[in-house]
């Protein structure tokens, strides 16, 4: 197994948790902004990105608050996305935590920020 760094990310979004949270969950809301393909079947989910598919197992979640999903081929590496709501001023964040061998941080954190803005762009944030 390759040694990976751990990548934290966090994102401010215009939406509700209640809205935001079937974008983390549910493979056609996934397909919308994440992969260009999610299918979901006997509790693994195939993400496919230019014709190459990964699985994933959904390892822990919480209705409207977070989604940790574990890659099946790339045990322990997983990735989680919460939704982080400030109780002043309710204002909505999507905090990531991912994980990318050190050459590929950069490359990775670029998607990241990519796929976020598209995110924000599908839910009309």
């Amino acid at each position: 197994m390759a040694e990976k760094t751990k990548i934290e990310l966090e994102y401010i979004i215009n939406s509700s948790p209640r809205i935001l949270y079937p974008y983390l969950v549910e493979p056609n809301e996934l397909a919308q902004w994440f992969a260009d393909d999610v299918t979901f079947h006997d509790g693994i989910y195939v993400f496919m990105w230019d014709n190459e598919s990964f699985r994933a197992r959904l390892a822990s979640s919480k209705d409207n608050k977070y989604a940790k999903f574990k890659w099946i081929d790339d045990e322990p590496h997983y990735f989680e996305m919460e939704i982080i709501q400030d109780e002043l001023t309710n204002d909505v964040a999507l905090s990531i935590i991912d994980y990318a061998k050190d050459e590929n941080v950069e490359d990775r954190t670029k998607i990241w920020d990519n796929s976020i803005s598209y995110l924000q762009s599908v839910i009309g944030a």
